[in-house]
């Protein structure tokens, strides 16, 4: 097996886009206020995932699914400033 990667923008390639460095550089309120917004929403898309999962709809299960994953990856690239800029 291939070891994974530890650099961060391999990790969570949002890190890479031109954008994500406008974001990290708000100020730390907008930022808390912008982290929690996408925390919610990764909980509800991976409860619709579970439930669509269930239900046997697996197109919807993997969008949700994916909505959750880039939410996330957006939420913790907000936790503190870029490494990278």
């Amino acid at each position: 097996m291939t070891a994974r990667s530890n650099r961060a923008e391999v990790r969570n390639p949002l890190l890479a886009l031109p954008s994500m460095r406008r974001l990290q550089s708000l100020d730390p309120e907008s930022r808390a206020a912008l982290r929690a917004l996408l925390l919610d929403l990764r909980a509800d898309a991976r409860s619709r995932a579970d439930k669509c999962w269930r239900t046997r709809k697996p197109p919807l299960a993997a969008y949700w699914a994916a909505v959750a994953v880039y939410a996330g990856h957006i939420a913790r690239a907000l936790t503190k400033p870029s490494r990278f800029g």
